[in-house]
């Protein structure tokens, strides 16, 4: 069985300012070019579909015409959504009962009560049975229904919790969708400047709790990569959100799936942005000199290394790039000004600076759930 990876699209997301709905627009044109093509089995979005909760009209357009596109061509393809943490649940849940019957599986929420699970779709092939179980973003607040009003201690607790209810037949392939911060034990995982920050790391899952399915098709992280695994996977974005990825190759990835012993194969398929996203540095009249009609339209984060401060390098930048991100500055005054703050104390995180005063005034450490409890807090408050 083949089947697409894709997560995180943002749509309606904006780089400095800048509307990528052209950008949005042609790379999800490509992914159609690709499913007309290669004609997979099955598409699998883990999460994060808008980059707001609330997304514009424009940016539901744009989704609407990407589904719409997918959705005609034949024989159907089954397309399967999960909700991520940008969007909201009950928003993308909206007619998935009627969008069901287009071959378009969307799971917004995660169980609540005793009597729910997680939604399961079940596909064949000539091997026989490949089972997708749908584990949209949660928090360990969003299933306290589920125990009895208690909240699990951590995200991870809440995880294996989901998981082990489910009444699984590990003896069949089985494919988890799943938008969360997973790691492989003592993984340090790429990051980028374009994701939700995680308060203080207690949103971190060890990847040993999914380990048991054949394939793990992850959301969340921007960059590809495993997490602690070979068949457990975050697929990245399919354009670059932030200066960070600059030098991320993005693509698109194609999951296959052969008999239950077999180890699961992924081809990256070679994607190309209307755009690239650029870090150059140099003197103002070097990258000025190196604009070309392929590369002066992309977005550029510009450091220029000019012991004499240029006249006006931006407007003198604007007149060859079209999409300047940022100009910066890296000279012996800028890197002494620089040193002067070396010794500066560094801020805290708000969980550490909370934690730090509930235990001066309480005259205890933070429980795990008040601690849980905080998170929430604080991650409400940053969304």
């Amino acid at each position: 069985m083949r089947f697409f990876h894709l997560s995180d699209l943002h749509i309606g997301k904006q780089l400095h300012s800048y509307n990528l709905k052209q950008d949005q627009e042609h790379i999800l044109q490509e992914v159609v070019s690709y499913v007309e093509k290669i004609r997979p089995d099955a598409i699998v979005f883990a999460g994060d579909i808008y980059d707001k909760s609330v997304p514009s009209a424009e940016a539901v357009r744009i989704f609407d015409d990407f589904l719409t596109k997918l959705s005609s061509l034949e024989p159907a393809i089954p397309i399967l959504i999960i909700a991520g943490n940008h969007d909201s649940a009950q928003r993308l849940n909206y007619a998935s009962q009627i969008l069901k019957r287009q071959n378009i599986y969307i799971a917004g929420n995660v169980p609540e009560t005793e009597d729910e699970y997680l939604k399961k779709l079940t596909l064949q092939d000539e091997e026989g049975k490949v089972n997708f179980y749908f584990l949209p973003f949660l928090k360990p607040g969003y299933v306290r229904g589920v125990f009895d009003e208690e909240i699990p201690e951590s995200y991870e607790a809440a995880v294996r919790k989901i998981l082990e209810r489910e009444h699984i037949d590990w003896n069949e392939r089985n494919v988890l969708i799943s938008h969360q911060f997973y790691a492989g034990s003592g993984q340090k995982m790429e990051r980028s400047e374009s994701e939700t920050a995680s308060v203080g790391g207690l949103d971190l899952i060890d990847s040993s709790c999914v380990q048991n399915f054949d394939y793990v098709a992850l959301g969340h992280l921007h960059g590809a990569q495993r997490a602690g695994a070979e068949h457990i996977r975050y697929c990245g974005t399919l354009l670059k959100y932030s200066v960070s990825e600059a030098n991320q190759n993005k693509t698109l990835h194609l999951i296959s799936l052969g008999k239950k012993e077999d180890a699961v194969q992924v081809e990256e398929l070679p994607l190309h942005p209307l755009r690239d996203v650029r870090k150059v540095r140099g003197e103002l009249e070097e990258i000025i000199a190196d604009a070309k009609l392929e590369n002066k339209d992309d977005y550029i984060s510009v450091t220029l290394t000019d012991e004499v401060d240029p006249y006006k390098p931006k407007e003198q930048l604007e007149r060859v790039y079209s999409h300047i991100l940022e100009v910066r500055m890296d000279n012996t005054r800028t890197r002494k000004k620089l040193e002067e703050f070396e010794e500066e104390a560094v801020v805290s995180d708000p969980l550490t600076v909370f934690e730090e005063f509930f235990e001066e005034m309480q005259g205890r450490a933070m429980n795990e759930e008040e601690k849980s409890l905080l998170v929430e807090v604080l991650e409400e408050a940053g969304e």
